[in-house]
């Protein structure tokens, strides 16, 4: 289920950053950053909302833009880079992240 940060959901076309992981065993200071990253993001210009999976250690994260330029400052963002390097060294065994454009979308609520 996708979280719309705006209303009504957005029309395509619209970005979806796409992050897929293992966790790894050392998660010390993870829930915190994960709660903190997402709040952030959410008061990010261009934010438009989110969806996530966990299931054990396996986990996917798709937060969607209005535009590139929105991803590309979230990037910037200090804190979102200081998670990402605390991911990188500690968080993840393994992880992958995609970019790409919604060119079509419907729903059902």
């Amino acid at each position: 289920m996708i979280y719309w940060h705006v209303n009504p959901p957005p029309k395509a076309p619209f970005i979806a950053s796409i992050f897929n992981y293992y966790l790894s065993d050392d998660l010390d200071g993870y829930e915190e950053y994960d709660i903190l990253t997402l709040e952030l993001a959410k008061k990010s210009s261009g934010f438009l909302g989110y969806e996530s999976f966990k299931h054990q250690d396996r986990g996917s994260f798709i937060s969607y833009w209005i535009d590139m330029e929105a991803v590309q400052k979230w990037a910037r963002n200090p804190i979102h880079i200081e998670a990402k390097n605390l991911g990188m060294n500690r968080w993840y065994r393994y992880y992958h992240s995609q970019i790409a454009e919604v060119k079509h979308f419907h729903s059902k609520n």
